[in-house]
């Protein structure tokens, strides 16, 4: 069975309220943050639900969740502070995901500031070295995650990420996270040749060390190193890509994780789409979503052919202007998918007791494409 899922909160009673909010998506893993990811602050592990979220999981047909560690863990810096407050940290973060019963937490590798990158990868190494040899006693693995080459973080290569697992001593507890943004905007064509990437994987990293897999489109082109996430079929990925690489056979098994932005004209109030993105790449649109959810993706199917607009080649074309205009960005700053959503209520596409969110679900399948009302 195909096991996906998306980020969900793991405030309140902790492992409780992620488990409820995961099984309002149709989920079946998910992946938590232990506490914020932007500070060291956290509440006792006794006091956040393990036991009752476990029950929860158990009854619901959970099987494997994941963490992820704080973004303030910087492994590649040259100051000491730093790198004793990363090593510490995480050693501590480790310990929280054991006492949950994680096997895996992922890891942005690092970023090396003012150094270069061989001092990044041989300093995120010492740190490894020294988290693993203080974390023996637990059952977790670092997953590596794959980067997007922002600024001076480690991880934008297959290569980074083996010359980090080769330095380290004792790297039977690292495997990697994928991240289809990443991989994408790092410079690898999952579009066209997915089968290449995956192969060029095996022969630098291995398979057999993916854990975890993020999903994610981007909103930049292949080799951008911006690493800006968009909802399924809303970037340059796509969905096709992204459902090839969720039901590729060298993958099978593992937890695919979607980080996708939440999205809505107000900042307020803007919702997921990962119930949607969730059914759609389970190809269970109808039994989830209903037979009226994919007759209103027909309409939108309709409307857009008599507006002739294709709605996937006007998303990237209006990305592109975005990029490469700034007068026009200036003019008009929309995204896609809120452009999409206008035109839509504009012209009453769709019925007006719709939610904002209930019509950018039905965008989102839109994007996936006509064989979606076949398949589905």
């Amino acid at each position: 069975m195909l096991k996906i899922g998306s980020h969900v909160s793991f405030s309140d009673k902790g492992l409780l309220t992620a488990t409820k909010e995961a099984i309002t998506y149709g989920s079946n893993t998910f992946m938590i943050y232990t506490g914020a990811p932007q500070n060291t602050r956290r509440k006792p592990i006794e006091s956040l639900y393990i036991e009752e979220g476990k029950a929860l999981m158990e009854e619901s047909g959970f099987g494997e969740i994941v963490v992820h560690a704080p973004y303030i863990i910087n492994l590649g810096s040259y100051k000491e502070d730093t790198f004793e407050l990363a090593v510490r940290f995480l050693q501590e973060e480790i310990r929280r995901t054991d006492h949950i019963g994680v096997r895996n937490i992922v890891l942005h590798p690092g970023a090396y500031t003012d150094k270069d990158a061989d001092y990044g990868i041989n300093r995120i190494a010492e740190g490894l070295n020294e988290v693993l040899s203080g974390t023996n006693g637990t059952n977790v693995n670092i997953a590596l995650e794959t980067m997007a080459g922002k600024g001076t973080e480690i991880g934008r290569s297959f290569e980074e990420i083996a010359s980090i697992i080769d330095k380290v001593q004792d790297n039977s507890r690292l495997t990697v996270c994928m991240d289809t943004c990443h991989m994408h905007d790092s410079g690898y064509d999952l579009n066209n040749d997915l089968d290449g990437v995956l192969e060029q994987f095996d022969r630098i990293v291995g398979l057999d060390r993916v854990a975890v897999v993020h999903i994610n489109d981007s909103k930049n082109p292949k080799g951008a190193g911006k690493d800006r996430h968009a909802p399924l079929g809303a970037g340059y990925l796509g969905f096709k890509t992204i459902c090839n690489i969720v039901h590729h056979e060298a993958l099978k098994g593992r937890p695919f994780i979607l980080e996708t932005p939440w999205i809505g004209k107000d900042a307020k109030k803007q919702r997921p789409m990962y119930e949607a993105e969730i059914a759609l790449l389970r190809g269970n649109v109808r039994g989830r979503l209903g037979e009226s959810f994919l007759e209103d993706v027909e309409r939108l199917h309709g409307f857009f052919g008599k507006q002739e607009l294709d709605p996937r080649g006007y998303l990237l074309e209006t990305w592109d202007v975005l990029k490469g205009d700034a007068k026009a960005r200036k003019a008009d700053p929309r995204e896609p998918m809120e452009r999409l959503y206008d035109l839509v209520l504009a012209e009453g596409a769709l019925s007006a007791e719709l939610s904002e969110e209930e019509v950018n679900q039905r965008l989102t399948a839109c994007l996936a494409g006509k064989e979606l009302l076949v398949q589905s």
